[in-house]
């Protein structure tokens, strides 16, 4: 083989070097995926929100689109949105569609379930023994009220404010109590510093620095300060908020004082050390911790409550006759709309701008996607609350002890969805039952196998009994968790001693030796 010249020969062949032509194609393929448009990421986040985030975004979108009208027709004249759900049925009955809750429109539906199709594509994320179903009378007792069609939401409890919190209360005391100029601006300094239960938390120090004035003079009207109403307040720690408490009453004697200073004996149940270091026998022991027991250890809440959050239902559950359980979509507190139609035609024919026209075209776009998407969200949740009802139709019945492990893949296979869609259902909405408001979390617990090879338990279930056990066990008589994991394999329950010991801990119950102790 020899090289010349840029050619190569071999055995007397000669060939030229190969080259590459580079050029330019324009072909056409023809491919399938999913776009995860602006109207598809609306459709999503309204899946996401409660009834009331939703009212607040129909809302804004009230007020941002002229073609949006509210619809103000009587919610029970139309038809509602509900399934009917037997306790034995394969598939809820849930209608195809309805005129509630902004889904008046002479558009179709949404096609095809998009939502649900983006989801698989991008793989995103003391209850009584009588029968509830079959007795409606019965569930309307259990609830107050008999239904007489009025507000459903009348029997939660709205609460009522305090007509004074705890700052007024003791300003309004400073001002009776306190006169001298600088002690007064000092007071009021401390009144802004207290936290909600009634504590000080700052160091008086650098309160001194921070006002310019000398730290005896600052705890002179703190001492004063601590003599306010309620008894307690502007306590350091929770020794002292006790302390000033038994001081009003007279009670704070050597020995009370003593119990004040080992507390931490006290939360430990070492009633041989306290009796020791308060001089004290069994009998005036007991009736000093039964004393303390009796004092507040937040003051400042006394006035200043912690208002209770209300939970509005999404959904609502109703038992029927022949153990069937209707479940509607709370018509009260979700948003109706209307697409204009009729002013849309109005103003189109005097629209001869070309913007104008584009406005009005994205603006109708934009109405009948909501109405679409709104629609859409109410058929989705009816159908996840639905088949969760149909598989925990045994824990409506009868109580917690009957709740079946479920997970979220077990909802999405029994509807035919993806299950981050349930996911995505089932996240901040609650659902009002005859045994209470549960938020649809609720429903999906973990299992627990059973030690006899037969259907797992719930882990919620597995708690209750847990928690019934150690309810009923005898004074004389406390169950260890070693006794517990016996007790529960006697019943079918394969649990470890570690676990029982989480359960018991998460209901907040003291582990035997403290029970005993008590």
């Amino acid at each position: 083989m020899s090289t010349f010249a840029g050619f190569t020969s071999v055995k007397g062949l000669a060939y030229k070097p190969l080259t590459m032509a580079l050029s330019q194609r324009l072909d056409l393929r023809q491919t399938q995926a999913l776009v995860m448009t602006p109207q598809l990421q609306q459709a999503i986040k309204l899946l996401q929100m409660s009834n009331i985030e939703l009212a607040v975004f129909v809302d804004q979108e009230l007020e941002q689109n002229p073609l949006l009208d509210r619809d103000e027709r009587d919610p029970e004249a139309g038809t509602a949105v509900v399934a009917e759900v037997d306790a034995g049925a394969a598939d809820p009955v849930v209608p195809a569609r309805s005129e509630q809750a902004g889904l008046a429109t002479t558009e179709p539906p949404l096609a095809g379930e998009d939502i649900d199709q983006w989801d698989a594509a991008a793989g995103s994320e003391g209850e009584g023994d009588y029968d509830l179903a079959g007795d409606p009378e019965a569930w309307r007792q259990r609830n107050g009220q008999p239904d007489d069609g009025g507000d459903r939401l009348a029997g939660l409890d709205q609460g009522r404010a305090h007509p004074e919190n705890l700052r007024d209360h003791l300003v309004a005391q400073l001002g009776l109590e306190i006169v001298e100029p600088v002690d007064r601006i000092i007071a009021a300094y401390l009144i802004d510093l207290l936290d909600d239960a009634g504590y000080l938390t700052d160091d008086l120090a650098s309160v001194a620095a921070i006002l310019g004035c000398p730290l005896a003079r600052v705890e002179a009207v703190l001492g004063r300060l601590q003599r306010f109403d309620p008894p307690g307040v502007f306590a350091r720690n929770l020794a002292e908020c006790l302390a000033l408490q038994l001081r009003e009453r007279n009670r704070l004697d050597p020995a009370m004082q003593a119990l004040l200073d080992n507390l931490p004996l006290l939360a430990a149940r070492d009633g041989a050390s306290l009796m020791r270091l308060c001089s004290v026998d069994a009998a005036d022991l007991a009736e000093m911790i039964a004393e303390i027991r009796s004092l507040d250890p937040k003051p400042g809440l006394a006035l200043d409550p912690v208002t209770a959050q209300i939970v509005v239902p999404d959904i609502i559950m109703r038992p029927q006759p022949h153990g069937t359980w209707l479940v509607e979509l709370n018509s009260e507190t979700l948003p109706r709309v209307l697409v204009n139609n009729r002013y849309y035609a109005t103003v189109a024919r005097g629209a001869s701008r070309k913007a104008d026209k584009e406005y009005l075209t994205e603006r109708l776009q934009s109405a009948n996607w909501l109405v679409k998407s709104l629609h859409q969200r109410a058929i989705t949740i009816l159908r996840v609350a639905s088949e969760i009802v149909n598989q925990q139709s045994a824990f409506f019945q009868h109580g917690v002890q009957f709740l079946r492990p479920l997970i979220l893949r077990d909802i999405a296979a029994a509807i035919n969805m993806h299950e981050s869609t349930v996911s995505r259902v089932t996240t901040n909405k609650f659902m009002m039952t005859p045994r209470g408001i549960y938020e649809l979390k609720y429903f999906f617990t973990s299992s627990i196998q059973a030690s006899s090879g037969g259907d797992a338990h719930s882990a919620e279930a597995v708690r209750f009994r847990i928690k019934a056990l150690i309810d009923a066990e005898a004074g004389s008589e406390v169950l260890s968790d070693e006794r517990i994991v016996d007790i529960l394999s006697k019943d079918g329950v394969d649990i470890a001693r570690r676990t029982v010991a989480k359960y018991r801990e998460s209901l907040r119950i003291p582990s035997s030796v403290q029970r005993r102790r008590e």
